[in-house]
Formats: C-alpha cells, sequence, structure tokens
C-alpha cells in the first residue's frame, strides 16, 4: 500500500457514525463487518426528496482512461459538506471487468475517494453476485424448459435473446454453443455471455421503486417468442419469484464513507454504452430523504450517462436536478483537439484550444433539458496555467461559470470554489428540467431526437434487421418505452474515430433491442461489445495480497 493509501484507511471510522450523520439509528443498519452496512427501503421519505437538491455530475467525451466523474462527485460532496451543507454522495458499485482490466476501480482516487476501497472494488456486499445468480437462474429456467416433455412451453430455441452473464471481462464467452453432449444435456443452440453490468437486471435493480416493483420487472423480461409467433416472458416460466428471492438483499443501497468521513451511497453498476449508467433510483431517492444536497453521477460523456440520466431515470422516478457539473480535463481538450494519447502531459494551448467544440456541445446538451451547466476543471499536475486559463476564458466567453478543482490533492479543499458555485446555482433557481422528448411519441422520432440533438447527427439511417425489431415493438405495444442508445463513449457520432465535434454525420442503427423489464428500448448503433475483453497487459497484473491479508495495486 501506499502512504496515501495506508494514511486515508487509517481515517475510517465505524459506520455507525456515518450513518448518524444522517440520522440513522444503529438498529436500521444491517452491518457488513466494521465499515459497510445496508440501509432499509423503510427510511425513504418521499415528502423529503422535493426539499433536496440533486447535483448531477457528468462530463465531456473522456479519453479511454475516463476524466474523473467520480472523484469530482466525492470532492464535491466534501467542499459541499464543508461550507455546511448536509451533502451525501451517490455512486454507483465497481464493476469487476474494469477493474481487472484497464480502467481499474471506480472509488475514486487520491483525497477524493470512498472507503473502504479494496471491499468496495471487489465483491463488496455481493450485489452484482445476486444480480449475476438471478440471470442465470433465468438461463437454466429457460433451458430446462426447453428440455421438458411435461412443462414446455414450445419455446422456439432460434429466437431466444436471454444470455448468460459474469462480472468479468472474458472475450471468449462473447459467442457460444450450449446443450452439447447429447439429448440429456439439453437442446443445443448458440448463445453467449455478456458482462453483469450489461444484464438487463442489473438495469431493472436500478430503476425498481421496491421489492415488489423489482419482482413485476423480472416478469417482465422479454425471453422470446414460441413456435407459433407467441412472446414469452420471465413470468410464464414461473421465473420472478424465485429471481426476486435473490434479490432481497441486493435491493438494498449500500452505506460507505468518503476520506473526510462523509456519507456515500453505492448502489447498482450499469454501463452507460449499453445501458443507462446510473445508480439506483433507490439510493438515489434515500440519499435526497437524508440530505439537503444528493451528489450524483452518470457514467461516461453527457451524451451517454447524462442524456440517460435525465431521460430515463429522472422520468421514471419523478427526478428534478438542479444543476449539471461537466467534467472537463485538460488532456480531454487536447486528445478531442488532435493530440496523441502519448502527447497528453506535454503543454499545447494550440490543441486544447482545438477541443473547445467538443466541451461546447455538452454545454448545448445540458441546456437542452433547462438546466445549468457548471464547468469543474479536473486538474491534473501535469496542467499548465495556461491551459487553465484559456479554459476559464473559453467559459466566460460563454457565460458559463467555472472553477478549477483540485480534489485528487486536496479533497473537499480542493472544491470549495465548486462547491460555492453550485449553492449559488441552487439558491438562485436557475434551472427548470425538462425532458428531451415524449416517451409517448413514435420511436424514430425518438431516436432521431436523441441524436440530431444530442450528437449532432444529419440523420439516422436503420439496418434491416433495425426495421424488423422495430415492427415487433409495435407488435408487443413497447413503442411508448424510453430510449437507451447503446453506443461508443469515444466520440458524440458511432464512430469512435470522429472526435471533437464531429458534423454531417448519419447515426446508423443496427438493431434495437427490448428491456421490457428495465423499461426502456436499445438502438444499437456501432460496435458495442457486451462483453469486453482484456487488454494486452491487464490491471489484474499489477494486483497482490500479501500474508497478512493486504490487498495491493488496486486503483
Amino acid at each position: 500500500m501506499t502512504d496515501l493509501e495506508i494514511a486515508n484507511k487509517s481515517k475510517l471510522k465505524p459506520i455507525q457514525e456515518i450513518a448518524h450523520k444522517l440520522g440513522i439509528v444503529a438498529d436500521d443498519l444491517e452491518m457488513y463487518g466494521k465499515y459497510k452496512a445496508k440501509l432499509p427501503l423503510n427510511i425513504i421519505d418521499e415528502s423529503k426528496i422535493d426539499q433536496s437538491n440533486l447535483i448531477l455530475v457528468s462530463a465531456i467525451s473522456p479519453t479511454p482512461g475516463g476524466e474523473g466523474k467520480t472523484t469530482m462527485s466525492i470532492g464535491l460532496s466534501e467542499g459541499l459538506n464543508q461550507l455546511g451543507k448536509k451533502t451525501t454522495v451517490v455512486l454507483r458499485e465497481p464493476s469487476l471487468g474494469p477493474v481487472f482490466g484497464m480502467k481499474g476501480g471506480a472509488t475514486g482516487g487520491g483525497n477524493a475517494q470512498v472507503l473502504p476501497m479494496e471491499d468496495i472494488n471487489l465483491h463488496f456486499t455481493g450485489d452484482f453476485s445476486a444480480i449475476e445468480k438471478a440471470n442465470n437462474l433465468l438461463s437454466a429456467i429457460i433451458d430446462n424448459n426447453l428440455q421438458s416433455k411435461t412443462n414446455s412451453l414450445g419455446i422456439d430455441p432460434r429466437t431466444i435473446a436471454w444470455k448468460r452473464v459474469m462480472d468479468l471481462n472474458d472475450r471468449a464467452l462473447r459467442n457460444i454453443v450450449v446443450g452439447l453432449g447429447g439429448t440429456t444435456n439439453g437442446i443445443p443452440r448458440e448463445t453467449g455471455f455478456d458482462i453483469t453490468a450489461a444484464s438487463e437486471i442489473m438495469a431493472i435493480l436500478c430503476l425498481s421503486s421496491d421489492l415488489i416493483d423489482l419482482k413485476k420487472r423480472l416478469g417482465l423480461i422479454f425471453v422470446g417468442y414460441t413456435f407459433d409467433k407467441k412472446p414469452i416472458y420471465a413470468r410464464d416460466l414461473k421465473a420472478e419469484g424465485a429471481m426476486t428471492a435473490l434479490l432481497k438483499d441486493a435491493i438494498k443501497p449500500n452505506l460507505v464513507q468518503t476520506i473526510e468521513g462523509n456519507p456515500a451511497i453505492i448502489h447498482g453498476g450499469p454501463f452507460a454504452n449499453i445501458a443507462q449508467g446510473t445508480n439506483t433510483v433507490i439510493a438515489t431517492k434515500m440519499g435526497m430523504s437524508l440530505s439537503e444536497y444528493t451528489v450524483t453521477e452518470a457514467g461516461f460523456g453527457f451524451d451517454l450517462g447524462g442524456e440517460k440520466f435525465l431521460d430515463i431515470k429522472c422520468q421514471s422516478a419523478n427526478l428534478k436536478p438542479k444543476v449539471v457539473v461537466l467534467t472537463t480535463t485538460i488532456r480531454a481538450l487536447k486528445y478531442h483537439g488532435g493530440a496523441e494519447l502519448s502527447a497528453l502531459k506535454e503543454p499545447n494551448v494550440a490543441q486544447l484550444k482545438n477541443g473547445f467544440p467538443n466541451l461546447e456541445k455538452h454545454i448545448e446538451n445540458v441546456q437542452k433539458f433547462g438546466i445549468t451547466p457548471i464547468i469543474a476543471i479536473n486538474k491534473f499536475n501535469t496542467d499548465s496555467e495556461e491551459e487553465i486559463e484559456a479554459v476559464l476564458e473559453f467559459a466566460r466567453l460563454k457565460n458559463i461559470q467555472a472553477a478549477v478543482a483540485d480534489v485528487w490533492a486536496n479533497g473537499g479543499k480542493g472544491a470549495l470554489d465548486l462547491a460555492q458555485l453550485v449553492i449559488d446555482s441552487v439558491n438562485a433557481e436557475l434551472s427548470d428540467f425538462k425532458p428531451l422528448y415524449d416517451w409517448n411519441s413514435p420511436v424514430l422520432d425518438k431516436i432521431s431526437k436523441i441524436a440530431q440533438e444530442i450528437y449532432g447527427a444529419t440523420r439516422v439511417e436503420y439496418a434491416a434487421k433495425a426495421m424488423t425489431d422495430l415492427r415487433r415493438i409495435e407488435n408487443l405495444g413497447l413503442s411508448n418505452l424510453p430510449i437507451c442508445m447503446a453506443k461508443t463513449e469515444k466520440s458524440l457520432s458511432d464512430n469512435q474515430k470522429l472526435l471533437g465535434r464531429p458534423k454531417d454525420f448519419v447515426i446508423t442503427v443496427r438493431e434495437i433491442e427490448i428491456a421490457a423489464g428495465a423499461g426502456f428500448i436499445i438502438p444499437i448503433t456501432g460496435t458495442i461489445m457486451r462483453m469486453p475483453g482484456l487488454p494486452a497487459h491487464p490491471a489484474s497484473e499489477q494486483i497482490d495480497v500479501n500474508e497478512e491479508g493486504k490487498i495491493t495495486g488496486l486503483f
């Protein structure tokens, strides 16, 4: 462990002390050791939610390493607490795929972390495992029904849309064949694995309001068709009860703490390029029930996690955020201005300015929702004063508030200017949230609205399979569901090589998937991997444990 990690761990307080800050009594805590606890759903107070101020932390289009939204969210929450505002940060749980892959963990960094970092980044309280088991239980029930002679629903194996999941990056499992080995082992068919964060059950858990709503949504999972073209849902297989039983604890949010001893609620973890990219509705509402300010984040750039947070989660849960903080880094602006990844640490004001159109587009996108954006410059030690001043000057020209946030080095102290801007914006009541589209609009209109207004595309084209999928959606009566676009996070377009603010491009929808239980439909654009692979030198190579059980190499 580094000196910083040792110092941070020594600051850990018993979780009962953190709960006390929120007015939660010890009897309401379900303990997972000394520093983690689950919270019961009955402490959510709907009458207090409208009195709380919801702050969304998003970002410009990221570099492959990410721009530090989680670090910024934690640092901002620390800063708000230092300014006397009772604040809770509400985050997603890390997936083991990135932890062992390229991006690393998702607990922040430096002096803006949630603790205990090792536990959170690994098995935590078992939520991902429960989601994985519930998902794979349905897979087993489906294949068992195919095999059954007395309880068969007549499912056509060729139409089954459900896949198994696991919470690791394993490209070899993307496409597999099951049921080999003779008639007693099942019916051979092609299928595959997705990563757990991409499971519809993850999306369902994150949008459910309570245990009964969770069970109802699980029953609505679309499985496939019978040989005579009748749709089959999980409820037809009588699977939802057992699946809910596996998730009865996973639905409860997890309470941990920040380095500065402030409350952090961590729950759920869908990716934003293939799902909605935000923590659970339950966790967000719990934070708002208990705090004056609730800081939360949404995955990747505002074009993905931000848009889905506002159009799917906020619409579904009747939430109204007051401010959007756009996490911006000097390195990302240079990346979108044409700099090579290997040169991002080198000062280059010209390339920095060439990247401003990407920031400008994200500002415009936030404003389309009637919300005030604030630029947070996530400071790195390689940033030059000239580069930082160029971003601040750009913000002044755009009449947008901006602040430098040095939260990695200084925690909440490094976010005081940003926190004050957030407070001032809330007090001025500058935002009037409105969604981008009406859920009841035609599916093609909703897709076009996102593609043209948020991404900047000239039009949308549809492959033949996408049009077939659209007819299926209409026949199933699901046209009134919101849109959860699956798109690369590396570009505003569906082509990861088009950096900056691309123009005159066409979005191509290859197919459209159904997530009836989650309550949205998923147009697939570009090349989206729902089961990522490991890089040549994965982060797992650096992770180790000594004879005392101390883990090193997590970041």
